[in-house]
């Protein structure tokens, strides 16, 4: 009878042992390990590339314009017309003209012979002058008479000057005439070829607020160049002479060369996003580039081959608080770490240490081409595994549940294994 108790409390004892350990392996809470997604450090070539948006133009483009009224009495020249300089492109009407010309002509001629008129007025007024200042001397006259003879001689000088200004006032509404009679034969100030035509024969032109354009010429589209707007942030490695690529909707998979020629000082503000005009010299001696198309513009800014470099991911990465360690100069003070870094300008990567944790290690970041950075300082090395990201905690969790609960083979414990 006591064997029997005794059987019965060894049995009771091992089934809440076997309860409890059941319960601890398939119900309780287990701690799932951390798995780190890893790429070796690379050295390998580096582009940096800055992206920008522009326009095609002619590197020289004039408007043509008419500066006087009226309206238009031929056209000479038309769309993708080739002209020289000094050809006649478009005449306006010049009946007005020749008629303002013509009476400033006859109003000179009015001024001129005013001139005459003055003239002999004044020769008059000096005769009767000398007459009665010689005749005061014998008494004969009264010092009044002097005084009227004097005065009308000098009033005889003053309409002299009158008319003389007048004969150089009508000389300038001559010319003025002469010159807008001139302005209605339009020539084109540069040999090119015509981009545009913006009136039509017998329309009336207005110049009486601004020129208007007549014409738009390009003077050489086999030299083309693209405006491109680089925002500010971008534009401190602009410099004259860096390789540029563009493409154009218009040849799609074609890539386009050409050169910086100059970065303009002058910002452009658009919703308060300021950029600067960078051009870039063509070469279209094919005439496929037409003024006005949009350019995808890639500007190399620098370039650095054989160098160390590591994924962009991996600066990016923060491992979870459990795992975060203060790097080596990273307490916040302006020091330099390991491998000659200046920590105010260092960046963090955590590396994979021997021991399957990850460590944190300081570099000196230099160039980028969006996707991997050159490693200018630091003691990581070519082949080092740094950290990019974690493994998803569902695949993780997964590998960790017993056999027969949708556990992979490969990822149960030995141990556990042989016990089953």
């Amino acid at each position: 009878m006591l064997n029997m108790r005794k059987a019965a409390w060894v049995i009771g004892v091992l089934a809440v042992g076997v309860a409890i350990g059941g319960y601890v392996f398939f119900g309780g809470e287990r701690k799932i390990p951390i798995r780190y997604k890893t790429v070796p450090v690379e050295r390998g070539s580096i582009v940096s590339v800055v992206n920008a948006t522009g326009t095609i133009n002619p590197v020289v483009l004039v408007q043509v314009g008419s500066q006087v009224t009226g309206m238009v009495e031929s056209l000479s020249a038309d769309f993708n017309s080739a002209v020289k300089k000094d050809q006649v492109v478009a005449r306006i009407d010049p009946f007005p003209y020749r008629a303002r010309r013509d009476q400033a002509s006859a109003n000179l001629a009015n001024a001129r012979a005013a001139v005459a008129k003055s003239r002999a007025d004044l020769s008059q007024r000096k005769r009767e002058l000398d007459r009665v200042q010689s005749l005061i001397k014998q008494q004969f006259v009264s010092q009044n008479d002097v005084d009227v003879a004097l005065t009308a001689h000098e009033g005889a000088l003053a309409q002299l000057a009158v008319s003389d200004a007048a004969v150089k006032q009508a000389q300038a509404a001559l010319e003025a005439a002469e010159l807008d009679l001139t302005y209605t034969v339009i020539k084109s100030p540069i040999n090119g070829i015509v981009i545009s035509r913006l009136v039509e024969l017998g329309q009336r032109i207005s110049a009486s607020v601004s020129i208007p354009t007549i014409f738009v010429i390009a003077q050489d589209l086999t030299k083309m160049q693209v405006d491109a707007n680089v925002s500010e942030a971008d534009i401190g490695g602009m410099t004259e002479g860096k390789d540029v690529g563009f493409t154009v909707d218009a040849y799609p998979g074609e890539q386009f060369r050409g050169k910086i020629r100059q970065v303009r000082n002058a910002p452009v503000s658009v919703q308060n996003v300021v950029t600067y005009d960078v051009v870039v010299g063509v070469d279209n001696t094919d005439l496929r580039l037409k003024p006005g198309m949009t350019a995808n513009v890639s500007i190399i800014v620098a370039r650095k081959d054989g160098i160390i470099k590591v994924p962009n991911a991996a600066l990016r990465f923060k491992p979870p608080q459990t795992v975060m360690a203060t790097p080596a100069g990273g307490t916040g003070d302006r020091q330099v770490a390991a491998g000659g870094v200046d920590s105010a300008a260092a960046k963090t990567v955590w590396k994979m240490g021997a021991s399957g944790d990850p460590g944190a290690v300081l570099l000196q970041p230099g160039i980028s081409d969006g996707s991997f950075t050159e490693v200018i300082g630091g003691s990581l090395n070519e082949g080092d595994q740094v950290v990019v990201g974690l493994e998803s905690r569902a695949t993780a969790k997964s590998d960790q549940l017993p056999p027969g609960f949708g556990g992979s083979s490969h990822s149960r414990p030995r141990g556990r294994e042989r016990g089953l």
